[in-house]
This record gives structure tokens, sequence and C-alpha cells, in this order.
């Protein structure tokens, strides 16, 4: 397998620059997740990554060599993308075995190659089917077992569970992390899924207008957000704005936050800090002076049930908060209820405005 970097990577098209001097290192055998809105640049990466397009400026390395003017063919790459890009007309084996057959693999050795990736992808009973007989989640196996079978350096995925409802994306998150593990190879996967990011990658790259904002692992990046774009496109976060102190930040209404002791940087003049909706307790505003840690008074504007769990939208000062409850019996708050909200400072981060 192989590590891949991104060594100060720009693309521009006409006056739009797609990426604007970008660096990422991809771990050997790792699994990344580029994040971002529509329009940031993380299909562009993964274009000249593959070699699809090259850049403007900067190089990519793979496996310690420089591939940013190797044209896609001569890169050991292989590539799922949204829509599978099955050849209808080809039976499940054909369509594995056609990166092999272009490259001149003998029949014999195709066939065993084929199988083993049919198998590793739980499929080796439908290599006689064609695409249309296949469920959503049956073609992306196949897809998938096509990129592998060439054993690549590089496994590059483009929003591959994106066409899937909801209890099979769940479930192929799972194959798809079982299956990259037992290959081992390094994986680079676009999406635009907070959920499937978190769930199924080492590190996250999170991109914003053709830069990287952030990056790190899962935990790191949700629990220690650099700005208040990463706090809010990585997960839900409520965000207050004040004026920096020595513990934290002081609310425009003369509330004071602390803020964990690690997140503090020294800021002064205007900051903001962010506070996660599950890690806020809600209760009747008569508990107030029993509680310890952060306290906001407010009150209760919205409550959505949600099964396991509710979500209560509440008012103070002219912001909402939302605050994410589990179900566990408890009697619910009241639509315009007196509450207290309450967190302690090591759920709250100080970040920059």
């Amino acid at each position: 397998m192989a590590e891949v970097r991104v060594e100060n990577v720009s693309r521009s098209f006409g006056a739009h620059k797609a990426l604007d001097d970008v660096s990422i290192a991809f771990p050997d055998g790792g699994f990344y997740a580029l994040l971002g809105p529509s329009g940031s640049g993380k299909t562009t990466l993964l274009r000249q990554i593959a070699g699809f397009d090259f850049p403007d400026s900067g190089r990519i390395v793979i496996d310690g060599k420089g591939v940013e003017r190797v044209p896609v063919e001569k890169r050991r790459i292989g590539m799922v993308f949204q829509n599978y890009a099955l050849f209808p007309n080809m039976s499940v084996t054909d369509n594995v075995a056609f990166g092999l057959s272009v490259r001149g693999v003998s029949r014999a050795e195709i066939a065993g190659e084929v199988q083993r990736a049919l198998d590793l992808v739980q499929l080796g009973g439908l290599g006689e089917r064609r695409p249309h007989q296949l469920s959503g989640g049956q073609r992306q196996r196949v897809a998938l077992a096509r990129a592998i079978v060439i054993r690549p350096q590089v496994l590059l995925l483009d929003e591959p569970l994106s066409a899937l409802d909801k209890a099979l994306r769940v479930d192929m998150q799972v194959e798809l992390k079982r299956i990259q593990r037992e290959v081992g190879i390094t994986t680079i996967f676009v999406t635009h899924d907070q959920e499937e990011a978190l769930t199924m990658s080492d590190r996250i790259g999170i991109l914003r207008e053709g830069r990287l904002v952030q990056e790190g692992s899962p935990e790191e990046i949700y629990d220690h957000p650099v700005s208040e774009f990463a706090a809010t496109f990585l997960g839900d976060a409520n965000i207050l704005r004040g004026e920096a102190t020595e513990t934290g930040i002081r609310l425009g209404d003369g509330t004071e936050i602390a803020t964990r002791l690690n997140s503090m940087v020294r800021m002064t003049g205007k900051v903001s800090c962010a506070v996660r909706p599950e890690r806020i307790t809600i209760l009747p505003a008569s508990a107030a002076a029993s509680t310890t840690g952060n306290r906001l008074a407010g009150r209760v504007s919205k409550r959505i049930f949600a099964g396991d769990s509710s979500t209560y939208f509440v008012e103070r000062d002219g912001q909402t908060i939302k605050v994410l409850v589990q179900n566990a019996g408890q009697i619910p708050f009241d639509e315009g209820q007196d509450i207290v909200l309450t967190w302690s400072p090591e759920s709250t981060v100080l970040i920059r405005t």
C-alpha cells in the first residue's frame, strides 16, 4: 500500500479557485474522509489524486513518487463513483474482471482474482448476474470489488453510499470499513455526510472554499473545533459570542462562561465559544441555585420528540439554544416553561469569531 501526500496544491477553473494551497498527508493503510459543503473542493482534490485532472501548482506524492503529471491509467488507483459506473451489459464477473483484462492479465489469473474479490465483498455466488438484477447495496459491492481486484495502492471513494437508503447506507458503512481493514489499503473517502465521516474514518479533513480549515481524528475535530465553521459543520453546536476573559468569555448580558483551560490560547477581544447540544443539561428554573458550572436561564420555545431523544429549543437574550436530551421516562418540559441550562467548562470550547 502507500502513503499519499498532497503538497501545496492549487487548481483554478477560470476565476474560480477550486483548491487553494492545500496540503494533506493521507497515512498508509488509513481511512481518511474529506468533508465539506458543495463547492468546497473535495471532489476536485480527489480527481487530482486519481489523475483525472492536474494541479496548477504543488505536488502529489504516492509511495514516495511525484505523480502530479502522471495520467490516470499509469497510477495504481482504484476508484468507486457515486453512480457505481457498472457496465449494464456485462455480468458481475465481467464487470469485476474488466480492469484486469485491459491490463493483459491471463484468463486463469483473472478467474482467481475475481473470485477472491467477490468473496471479500460477500458476492461469491452472484457472478453471473447482471447489474439490473442486483440491489443497490450489491451493485455498490460490485463496484468496490472491481476497484480492489487490480490491487491498487490507493482506493478513492466519491460519495459511494449517497444513492442508498438510510438503513442500507448504515449497513454498508460497516461493510466498507470491514473490507478496508481486511485489505489494508490507503482509502480516501469524499462525503458531505457528517455521520459517515465520523463513523467510518480514522482522520477527517474539512474543506471550505478550496482551503483545508481543519484536520484530525473524528474525536479531535468534534471536541476541539478551531472555528465556528468547523464546529457547526461537523455535528451541531451552539455558538455563544462575547469578549474574552481570563477564564473564558463574557456574554453581552454580562454572564461569565468558563471554558476548558486547555482551549485557552490567550485570546483577547471578541471571541466565541461552542457547546454541543448533548453536553447541556436542562433543569427547572427552581433548580438554578443548586447547579454548578456554567449556567444560563431561558424559556423553552419548542420540543421535538424523536423517539429515543428530544431536542429542546430554548430562548434566552434573543438567541436560540438547542439541547439534546435522551428520553428515559422523565417528565418533559413544556413549551413556555422557564428553565435553567447548565454544563461544565470542559464541554465549552473557545474559538475565534
